[in-house]
């Protein structure tokens, strides 16, 4: 089975940071592709940056490009999102996802992945 948990969201101040974790169990991590994806109040839920271990691959938004930082440690089974300044904007429900196929392009920005933890929320007062 299948299990993607989020972790480490919380009250931040904006221009602070947090670093979320997704671990990982029930599937092949060196062979997945791993995303975060966030859903703010009243918006659709949108792909924020993707990574791909086994490829040595990232993707970044635009709304977060040299703002966060995707990583894994794949000794861990585990996916981590560093965000840095962050901004009122950025609040948001952030869930992490898997897939077997397509790039971390393709993966971010199309979405429809069958596999979803159930999300940490983020809030960016200011």
């Amino acid at each position: 089975e299948v299990q993607l948990v989020e972790s480490g969201g919380g009250l931040v101040q904006a221009g602070g940071s947090l670093t979320l974790s997704c671990a990982a169990s029930g599937i092949t991590f060196d062979d997945h592709l791993i995303g975060w994806f966030r859903q703010a109040p009243g918006k659709e839920r949108e792909g924020i940056s993707c990574i791909s271990s086994s490829a040595n691959k990232t993707y970044y938004a635009d709304s977060v490009k040299g703002r966060f930082t995707i990583s894994s440690d794949n000794a861990k089974n585990t996916v981590y999102l560093q965000m840095i300044s962050l901004k009122p904007e950025d609040t948001a429900v952030y869930y992490c996802t898997t897939d077997f196929l397509g790039t971390v392009a393709t993966m971010c920005v199309q979405g429809g992945m069958d596999y979803w933890g159930k999300g940490t929320l983020v809030t960016v007062s200011s």
